[in-house]
């Protein structure tokens, strides 16, 4: 009797744990979600700003045509992107035209004394550093959840179930992640 007890208890506390483990598994992939939601809508934001950035620019660059149209095309990738890997490679190149653009407006002094210009330049720079936060935040998230996944004994539960790696927002272009010259002259 007393050893079917002790079957019947370890039986119990293992289903216990795997629904534990599940659950847990379950509520780490709800929060990347959660912080890849945090990163769509600073997206947007930025993708309804730059319209309006192009707009104000393109009465003061005439001749800068090319920098403008490749900053809307960028924009529109970036828009029309849908799985998570072509969102993350059009948002990385939506990041490079912008700069872009910000290094050629350096070169015009009227552009660049304009109130618009430069509350729209703010107002972008401030939501990068908002993506910029959110992406952190995704990649911790992503972090936890892909350990998880891997680590023993919820890699059990996690291959029984189905849970899939999470993929991590990153720079691809390997000359952003270098660190920048600094020269004195």
């Amino acid at each position: 009797m007393i050893v079917v007890l002790v079957i019947v208890a370890i039986a119990l506390a293992l289903v216990l744990w795997f629904f534990g483990a599940y659950n847990g598994l379950v509520r780490m992939r709800q929060e990347v979600k959660s912080a890849w939601s945090q990163i769509d809508v600073q997206l947007k934001r930025r993708h309804d700003l730059i319209p309006n950035l192009v707009e104000a620019v393109k009465g003061y660059m005439g001749h800068e045509r090319q920098t403008l149209e490749n900053v809307i095309k960028a924009r529109q990738q970036a828009i029309d992107a849908s799985a998570l890997k072509d969102k993350i490679q059009a948002e990385n190149f939506l990041t490079q035209t912008l700069r872009s653009l910000f290094a050629v407006s350096e070169r015009y002094p009227d552009l660049k004394a304009n109130q618009n210009v430069m509350q729209l330049q703010e107002e972008l720079t401030s939501t990068e550093n908002r993506i910029s936060f959110a992406r952190q935040f995704y990649n911790d998230q992503t972090m936890r959840l892909n350990t998880a996944i891997e680590s023993v004994p919820t890699n059990l539960v996690a291959g029984m179930t189905g849970f899939a790696k999470s993929e991590f927002f990153e720079i691809e272009d390997t000359a952003h992640r270098a660190a920048p010259a600094v020269k004195f002259s």
